[in-house]
């Protein structure tokens, strides 16, 4: 297996640096990445449970850490790249439980304030790559949508779906009263509903 940054010395040249020297910093880096990349790589297959996409945020991690701390010890780097790792796991799987968050929402045939779509929401591991892209063509319906509602409605609504906040916190959020939240809400609900129905 092999990791190793692809482009690496596009990179390179985006820092100041040329020569003998460039080269020792390129070599340093390609060491480090073969130290850490089947540990990295397995870190991130135990926590997503896909091996590709563990992959890509291992890759992910090796790009940022070259174009954001190669000007670093090479003592730092370990700690930085498994804090880089860890950023991107968590950033993975916030976006997949969103994901399935609205996907169990659009479900719901009815308006229900104690509903929980985390709690209901389906496994996200394992789909295949067209069910993958009919659910990336979804979201990117859904966030058109929601780019249209009006601004207390699409506050509302991205608060309560996507952020997971109940009708209280989301009443603090908003400033404004629990009453008020729900009223929001439930017209942004509907109004993606009647908008989106053919593509849900």
């Amino acid at each position: 297996m092999n990791t190793c940054v692809a482009g690496f010395e596009v990179l390179c040249n985006e820092h100041n640096g040329t020569g003998a020297k460039k080269l020792q910093r390129e070599a340093e880096f390609n060491r480090f990445f073969a130290e850490v990349e089947k540990r990295a790589l397995r870190i991130a297959e135990i926590s997503i449970r896909d091996r590709e996409d563990a992959l890509d945020l291992v890759q992910e991690a090796m790009i940022k850490l070259v174009r954001n701390y190669s000007d670093k010890p090479s003592e730092e780097w370990t700690p930085l790249f498994y804090r880089i790792l860890q950023n991107n796991i968590r950033d993975w799987q916030r976006r997949r439980a969103v994901r399935a968050r609205v996907m169990v929402w659009f479900g719901k045939d009815k308006d229900d304030d104690d509903f929980d779509p985390i709690a209901a929401a389906p496994d996200p591991v394992g789909r295949t790559p067209e069910e993958e892209l009919q659910s990336d063509e979804a979201m990117q319906t859904l966030e058109r949508a929601i780019s249209n509602l009006p601004a207390r409605q699409k506050e509302a609504f991205i608060l309560r779906t996507f952020e997971g906040l109940d009708v209280a916190a989301t009443s603090v959020a908003m400033g404004c009263s629990k009453g008020s939240v729900k009223t929001h809400y439930s017209r942004a609900v509907h109004k993606l509903r009647e908008n989106l129905g053919e593509h849900w």
